[in-house]
C-alpha cells in the first residue's frame, strides 16, 4: 500500500477550489482509490482536495518568506546590477519569466476582501476580463493592481463572492493590497463562512412562533389523547371536557417512566455491538457511538415477555395513559432546562449551527449544545431512538391487550393486528440500520434542546400510537380485500422508504462503490456529487415519499369515522414538507449553481408530478 504524502490530523494549508487562495485546513481521511484528501477548514466546511493542492505549513511558510525577502531587494531605492545581454537572448523568454513570476505572487496574495455580489448575466464579462488580466504580460518590478476571481461560495445562499481588493467608496479608486506580517496572515486567512444567524434565518417563525409552540405542542398532544379515548372522536366534539387533575398524575407513573429509561440507558451501555464514528464535527474530530439499538430491542422484547409471564397486566397503560403522557412531559421540561444550562459551559466547536442566535427562548427551543455528553454517555443519540421508539411498540402492545380486554375478543382485531406489526417493521427497521442514524440532520446539525427532547420522549410514543389507542374504544371491521390492500401500500411504502436510504447511505460513504456505478450523478464544488437517476431521479426525497405511503396504510385500517387517526399522516406531511424546505435552503447554499442544475434535472421534491 503506497505511502500518503500527508497523515490524518495533519494541519496543513489546502487551496480553494476556484482560486488560488490557501487555507489552513486539517486532514480527515485519504482515499486510495480517488487518490484525493478529504480535509475540513475552519468553518466546519469539508472538500475532497488532489495532493496537488495540498502544501505543508513549513513549505508555504518558506514560500511566504522567500516572496517578502524578493519584496524587499528589488524595492526602487535599491541599485540593480546590470548584466551584459547576449544578443541572441530574446525578450520572449523575459516575458515568460515575468508570467511566472506574476503567477507566483498570485499565489501569494493571501489578505483579500470578500464582498457578496448578486449572480448576473454579467458574469461572463468578468470572466473575459480576468482572462486578460491573467495573460498580461507587465514588467516583473510593476505593482500588482487588481486581482480578480469570482468563486461560488457554499455558505452564501443565491449569491457570489466577489473576490477583489476592496475599493473605496465613491471614487473607485483601488486601495493598495496590505502587507502583513507571517503571523497574522496565517491566522486571519480562512475561508468564507457563514455570519452569524440573522432574523430571517430563524425557523419556526422565529422567537415568537417557537414560544407559542412550546405551549402549543405539549396542549394539542394532550387534546389528540382525550378525543382519542372519549366515545365520540369528532373534532366536532370541542369543547373538551377536561379530565381531573388527579387523573393526570400519578408518583407510581412518573417512576415507571423513570424506571423505563434508566433502562434503556443502561441496555445503551453493554459492550454489545460495534463501536462506530460520527460524521467529523467542526474541528476535525469524530465522536464514537455504541451501535446496540437491535439487541437493546430484543433484551427489552425478553423482558416484557418476562412480565407477561408474571401476569403482569399491560393494560394499566393504556388506563393511565395521560398520566403517563403527564409524566413524559415534565422529564421533557426538566432535561430541557439541564441541556440548556450545560450548553453555557459548552465551548464553540461544540455548539450547534441552529441554535445560537443569542435569543433565549428560541436557542432553549432549537438547543444550544450539538452533541451533549456525560463521559461516553450520548444523551441526544440516545434519546433520538431508543426510550421513544421502544415506547411506541410497547405502548402499541399495550392496547392490543386493553383491546381484547374492553371488548371482550379472545384474539385482537386485524386492524389492531395491522397496526401492530406495521409499525412494528418500521421501528425494527430503524434499530437494524442504527448507524444511519449518524448521517442524518438531526444528529448532525439540530442541537439538542426542547424541540427534539419533546418529540423523542413525548410525542413520538403518545402520538404515533394513536391508532391503536383510538381502535381500543373504536373497532372497525376489515374484509380481506382490504387487508390485501394495506399490505400492499405498507409494502411499497417501506421498499421505497428502505431502498432510498439505503442508497443515500451507501453513496455517501463511499461514492466510488462498484455497485453505484449505475447511477448518474451531478459533480458539485464541494467536490461531491449529487445522485439524479434511479428512486432519487424520481424526485428528490424518495425516502419522505415512501414514509408517507406506510403511514396512510397505517392511518386506514382506523376506517373513515373520524380524522383524530390521521393526525399521524397530516403531521407526517406537514412535517416532512418542513424539512424539504430546509433542505432545500442548505443544499442551495452548499451547492450552488450546481444545485439549480440538479432541480432542473429532478423538478419534483416528494410527490411524482405534484410537489
Amino acid at each position: 500500500m503506497p505511502t500518503t504524502r500527508f497523515q490524518i490530523g495533519d494541519t496543513v494549508m489546502g487551496r480553494w477550489p476556484g482560486s488560488n487562495l490557501y487555507y489552513e485546513v486539517k486532514v480527515l481521511s485519504y482515499d486510495s482509490k480517488t487518490r484525493l484528501y478529504t480535509v475540513i477548514y475552519k468553518d466546519g466546511t469539508e472538500l475532497e482536495l488532489k495532493e496537488s493542492d495540498i502544501t505543508s505549513l513549513t513549505i508555504f511558510k518558506q514560500g511566504v518568506a522567500r516572496s517578502r525577502s524578493r519584496s524587499r531587494s528589488r524595492s526602487p531605492g535599491r541599485p540593480r546590477r546590470s548584466r551584459s545581454r547576449s544578443p541572441a537572448r530574446t525578450s520572449r523568454r523575459s516575458s515568460s519569466r515575468t508570467t511566472d513570476v506574476r503567477k507566483e505572487k498570485l499565489k501569494e496574495v493571501l489578505e483579500i476582501r470578500l464582498t457578496p455580489v448578486p449572480v448576473t448575466h454579467e458574469n461572463n464579462s468578468n470572466s473575459k476580463h480576468e482572462k486578460k488580466e491573467e495573460n498580461n504580460t507587465a514588467n516583473a518590478d510593476s505593482t500588482i493592481t487588481e486581482v480578480k476571481t469570482e468563486m461560488e461560495s457554499e455558505n452564501q445562499a443565491g449569491g457570489r463572492y466577489n473576490l477583489r481588493r476592496r475599493k473605496d467608496q465613491g471614487d473607485g479608486k483601488t486601495v493598495e493590497l496590505e502587507q502583513k506580517t507571517e503571523t497574522e496572515t496565517l491566522s486571519q486567512t480562512k475561508p468564507p463562512a457563514a455570519s452569524a444567524i440573522k432574523m430571517t434565518d430563524l425557523e419556526f417563525g422565529g422567537r415568537v412562533g417557537v414560544f407559542f409552540l412550546m405551549f402549543l405542542l405539549p396542549v394539542a398532544v394532550l387534546a389528540l389523547l382525550i378525543l382519542c379515548g372519549q366515545k365520540d372522536a369528532s373534532l366536532q366534539s370541542f369543547p373538551l371536557e377536561l379530565p381531573a387533575l388527579q387523573s393526570l398524575w400519578d408518583s407510581q407513573v412518573f417512576g415507571i417512566v423513570l424506571l423505563w429509561l434508566l433502562f434503556q440507558a443502561v441496555l445503551s451501555l453493554l459492550p454489545v455491538g460495534k463501536l462506530t464514528e460520527g460524521m467529523p464535527l467542526k474541528n476535525g474530530k469524530t465522536l464514537k457511538y455504541r451501535i446496540n439499538g437491535f439487541y437493546a430491542l430484543l433484551l427489552t422484547a425478553v423482558a416484557v415477555g418476562v412480565a407477561l409471564h408474571q401476569e403482569v397486566d399491560l393494560s394499566y397503560i393504556h388506563a393511565h395513559f395521560l398520566q403517563f403522557y403527564t409524566s413524559a412531559l415534565l422529564i421533557v421540561t426538566l432535561l430541557s432546562i439541564y441541556l440548556f444550562i450545560r450548553s453555557r459551559w459548552a465551548s464553540k466547536d461544540e455548539l450547534a449551527p441552529g441554535g445560537n442566535s443569542g435569543y433565549f427562548i428560541y436557542d432553549f427551543f432549537m438547543g444550544r449544545e450539538l452533541n451533549p455528553r456525560i463521559k461516553n454517555f450520548d444523551i441526544k443519540f440516545f434519546c433520538e431512538m431508543r426510550p421513544g421508539l421502544m415506547g411506541w411498540v410497547l405502548i402499541n402492545f399495550a392496547m392490543l391487550q386493553a383491546e381484547m380486554k374492553n371488548q371482550n375478543l379472545e384474539n385482537p382485531s386485524p386492524a389492531m393486528l395491522l397496526v401492530n406489526i406495521f409499525q412494528l417493521l418500521w421501528v425494527v427497521d430503524g434499530f437494524w440500520h442504527e448507524e444511519k442514524l449518524l448521517t442524518m440532520m438531526d444528529i448532525v446539525y439540530d442541537g439538542f434542546g426542547f424541540m427534539l427532547t419533546f418529540g423523542d420522549l413525548a410525542f413520538v410514543p403518545f402520538t404515533f400510537t394513536c391508532q391503536a389507542y383510538y381502535l381500543v374504544s373504536h373497532p372497525n371491521e376489515l374484509s380481506v380485500f382490504w387487508i390485501i390492500t394495506l399490505i400492499t401500500m405498507n409494502g411499497v411504502g417501506y421498499y421505497i422508504f428502505r431502498k432510498a436510504n439505503s442508497q443515500k447511505f451507501a453513496f455517501r460513504k463511499n461514492p466510488s462503490d462498484p455497485a453505484l456505478s449505475h447511477l448518474k450523478t451531478i459533480p458539485t464544488a464541494t467536490g461531491k456529487s449529487l445522485i439524479v437517476s434511479g428512486l432519487w431521479g424520481w424526485v428528490r426525497h424518495p425516502n419522505y415519499l415512501g414514509d408517507i405511503v406506510m403511514g396512510l396504510a397505517w392511518s386506514l385500517p382506523c376506517g373513515f369515522n373520524h380524522l383524530i387517526p390521521y393526525f399521524y399522516l397530516i403531521y407526517l406531511i406537514t412535517l416532512l414538507v418542513h424539512r424539504n424546505a430546509r433542505d432545500e435552503r442548505q443544499c442551495r447554499r452548499k451547492y450552488g449553481s450546481a444545485w439549480d442544475e440538479y432541480c432542473k434535472a429532478v423538478p419534483y421534491r416528494i410527490f411524482p408530478g405534484i410537489y
